[in-house]
């Protein structure tokens, strides 16, 4: 993912009632997308902000109503505390601690937050509540290895020029996972070897469907290429669950476990996603295709000017990044709302609002995400159905390890 990722981690999705049925959680999500945005964060840094907000949200509703498991249970509950409260004191906190300059923007946004509830013991009691479980999310990520220096090594020969700018958040390949083992728990086996008749059906596909001048490509292909470019893949998801929940009127704690389980679990993608991207590091189309010749493979013709109609990310191919987060984000919204859920999204891009994508369900947006990477000529097909395949094991490793219900 590249700058403009989080700058459009604000894309609106939602049906005309959404607002009827915000809550504190649905709130705090879209402010927190804000916040990252004015940070100018991309990529898998704003997917740790987002996972330890609502991580802490959740811990501090349920250290008030008890109804799921915490993430981290070290908190005393507070029964008698306001849970409204309790969520937006901790998603304050983490909100400042990790971005100290948008404090203006997070404060004013606590404010109107907590203005209806009345001063009291139960509103003092939700603020110390928040502020204590925030600090227990703190320290549970604060050695987490995200923010440890870029230590990438580009692989070269004495001599040879490589391209220098550095591939995207490489470290994260490392950090520590959120309920997962570890890193690779779920790393795929290695990509087709080259002289494959997978990889010859995937080769040919994207060089024939995904290069900027293919003719293959029909107009509204390219239209989805162009909507969900980089910048809106990753916000989709996050506007589906609110729209989701507005849709069926999930309560406060129900929103919190929603959100908390949907936001580890993308922080999760992008740390096993970077773990088996930098254990294969297998070549992009642009790469492949223009070096068809040396693949040992006559089935797959070299051709030396074509070029992917998408900006090929700075990181290897396999897994897709996209495939795993659509994979992951649908095993948590089944999880929630039943299998495929059938209910209409439409999704505007808040930098062009005319822009609009509109899905009959979760199932049919998933499956335009996936094909869009083929389409715009950035990844193989058989990437996206690996990566689909690491997303739905980790969203179904959450949900049976994590956030469980108690009563």
């Amino acid at each position: 993912m590249n700058h403009s990722t989080f700058i459009a981690m604000a894309i609106f999705v939602a049906v005309a009632s959404a607002s009827a049925h915000a809550d504190t959680v649905t709130d705090w999500n879209q402010t927190a997308i804000q916040v990252i945005r004015a940070a100018g964060v991309s990529g898998a840094p704003g997917t740790r902000s987002l996972a330890m907000m609502h991580a802490a949200m959740s811990d501090a509703i349920n250290s008030v109503q008890g109804r799921y498991t915490r993430y981290i249970a070290t908190v005393a509950a507070v029964p008698g505390a306001s849970a409204e409260v309790a969520a937006a004191a901790a998603a304050r906190q983490i909100l400042v601690q990790l971005y100290p300059k948008q404090k203006t923007m997070v404060d004013e946004a606590y404010a109107e937050s907590v203005k209806g509830i009345p001063d009291g013991d139960a509103k003092s009691a939700g603020v110390a509540l928040g502020e204590q479980v925030a600090a227990a999310v703190q320290a549970d990520r604060a050695a987490d290895g995200a923010n440890v220096p870029d230590t990438y090594r580009p692989l070269t020969s004495p001599g040879v020029w490589v391209p220098t700018t550095p591939p995207a958040t490489e470290q994260y390949a490392r950090v520590k996972p959120w309920v997962l083992k570890s890193a690779d728990q779920f790393r795929p086996g290695p990509p087709p070897q080259l002289s494959s008749e997978r990889y010859t059906r995937d080769y040919n596909e994207t060089k024939n469907m995904g290069g900027i001048r293919s003719t293959a490509r029909t107009p509204e292909q390219t239209e989805a290429v162009k909507f969900w470019g980089t910048a809106n893949l990753a916000p989709g998801w996050q506007a589906a669950a609110r729209q989701l929940s507005a849709a069926k009127g999930l309560s406060l704690v129900e929103n919190a476990r929603l959100f908390a389980l949907l936001n580890m679990g993308t922080a999760n993608t992008f740390i096993t996603d970077w773990d088996a991207k930098f254990t294969y590091n297998f070549w992009r189309p642009v790469t492949a295709i223009r070096n068809g010749d040396i693949d040992a493979n006559d089935a797959t013709e070299r051709d030396p000017g074509w070029a992917p109609l998408n900006a090929t990310p700075m990181h290897p191919e396999y897994p897709s990044q996209a495939s795993i987060s659509a994979g992951l984000a649908v095993g948590i919204l089944e999880s929630v709302f039943g299998p495929n859920p059938a209910i209409p999204i439409t999704a505007t891009d808040l930098m062009d609002p005319k822009l609009k994508r509109e899905f009959k369900s979760t199932g049919q947006m998933a499956e335009e995400h996936i094909n869009v990477r083929i389409w715009g000529g950035i990844h193989f097909r058989n990437s996206l159905e690996v990566g689909y395949d690491m997303g739905q094991k980790i969203a179904a490793y959450l949900i049976d390890n994590s956030l469980k219900p108690v009563r």
